[in-house]
């Protein structure tokens, strides 16, 4: 019996320093976690609406939707309903002001300059179809994460700016915009323009 009541004692005692032990670290405070994002698989199709002076290959995980504005019968919106996102699209007919039409569009990115920690632009030429373009990558908590704009340098003129509709956390956020950002230049690097 006392045997029993050794062992029993024992065990006790051990179970009780192991108690002790672990109650002496310290608490670490974890990270914040964000949610994880599944991203679909992407495929891409013609987009090109009859009687538009442009067409490009679009993902099938966004919608394209006509962007009413004065006067403004080509502009639409590249919306990722998934993603709360979209890529607002203008364009204008090259009238002489090419210069004008440039500045502008880098005007647009510029606004970004006090919130971005780096502004990155790539320049994109494809002279069979006679795109030339910039591709602005806004790194940082910016409202727009990528803009971009494309020109035959003669008669038209394609901008694009790709925008969240929430409150910028390039954290939280950045597996759909590097997501969005691959479309974005799949877009370009398909780009051509038709006769309207």
């Amino acid at each position: 019996m006392m045997r029993k009541t050794h062992k029993t004692v024992g065990v006790l005692l051990v179970v009780v320093l192991l108690v002790m032990a672990s109650c002496g670290q310290r608490y670490v405070p974890r990270p914040r976690g964000y949610f994880r994002i599944d991203l679909p698989d992407t495929a891409y199709s013609l987009y090109a609406p009859k009687g538009f002076p442009y067409a490009f290959e679009l993902s099938d995980n966004a919608e394209v939707q006509p962007r009413m504005a004065e006067g403004e019968r080509y502009w639409i919106d590249i919306r990722y309903p998934r993603f709360n996102a979209a890529v607002h699209c203008s364009y204008k007919p090259v009238e002489g002001n090419l210069r004008a039409l440039s500045a502008d569009a880098q005007n647009f990115v510029y606004k970004h300059a006090s919130v971005a920690s780096s502004l990155p632009e790539q320049g994109y030429e494809n002279p069979e179809t006679r795109v030339y373009g910039l591709y602005y990558e806004l790194q940082g908590n910016t409202a727009s994460p990528c803009q971009f704009y494309l020109t035959d340098s003669v008669r038209h003129f394609f901008r694009g700016a790709v925008y969240f509709n929430n409150s910028p956390n390039q954290d939280s956020l950045a597996p759909v915009i590097d997501y969005i950002e691959q479309d974005v230049r799949h877009l370009i690097e398909t780009f051509n323009w038709q006769k309207p």
